[in-house]
């Protein structure tokens, strides 16, 4: 199990080493210490190893990750798991801007709060927020899950496609095309598998969320609707 302290390792250093894992590497579980909040710590990744950071982390920790689990004991700047294809990336602290954005698969578990555009044009990641998420979150997403069990800030889902919008608290305003729909047993089941992959199922009723999604008036313009876009 490799320990790296990044107060003595430089990160490129830490990184090129984990870029040259190949899958039938030995070398499962990587401790990395002292993070100090720098920039793309284990981003890039593509092999199924664990890499777990005692500490917060900079911009765009784990970002592009494929297959492996990233676990950061703290908190992360902007855009952590952006681009992310697959795998599983756990924040126990909160998240600042754009976290998800773009993601393509796997899931992030944010334990904490998520500051503004959570889960911008996400493309089939699945999110779960413990905490809130701030403003424009899930603008322009396309595809997945956003599971917020706490609060949503102005324009939730703003010029959004298909992804699904699930929120247990008060959501401040709907983005254009945004609007509440039905949250059928379909629905409840979704949030309640989201819910497990991420480790928190016990002790949260599916029920309890509400659904937002597509209107579908944005998707070919209609002079109608100019004054939405």
């Amino acid at each position: 199990m490799p320990d790296i302290d990044l107060s003595v390792t430089p990160l490129r250093e830490l990184n090129a080493a984990l870029h040259q894992l190949t899958p039938e590497t030995n070398e499962r579980h990587w401790v990395i210490e002292h993070p100090a909040g720098g920039h793309a710590i284990a981003a890039g990744l593509n092999v199924p190893v664990t890499v777990e950071i005692n500490g917060s982390v900079g911009y765009y920790c784990a970002g592009m990750n494929k297959l492996a689990t990233v676990l950061v004991h703290g908190s992360a700047g902007v855009g952590v798991a952006e681009n992310m294809m697959s795998g599983f990336v756990h924040v126990s602290g909160d998240a600042s801007q754009a976290a998800g954005a773009t993601g393509r698969g796997g899931l992030l578990r944010i334990d904490g709060n998520a500051s503004s555009r959570c889960g911008i044009s996400m493309k089939g990641i699945d999110i779960v927020v413990k905490g809130s998420v701030g403003h424009m979150s899930a603008f322009m997403a396309q595809t997945g899950n956003l599971v917020v069990l706490g609060d949503a800030g102005d324009s939730l889902g703003d010029s959004i496609y298909e992804a699904r919008l699930f929120v247990r608290g008060s959501v401040k305003s709907l983005g254009a095309d945004c609007i509440e729909k039905e949250m059928r047993d379909e629905h409840k089941a979704a949030v309640h598998d989201v819910l497990t992959q991420a480790g928190l199922d016990g002790g949260v009723d599916p029920s309890e969320f509400k659904r937002y999604g597509s209107a579908r008036t944005l998707y070919t313009f209609n002079v109608d609707h100019a004054g939405e876009y």
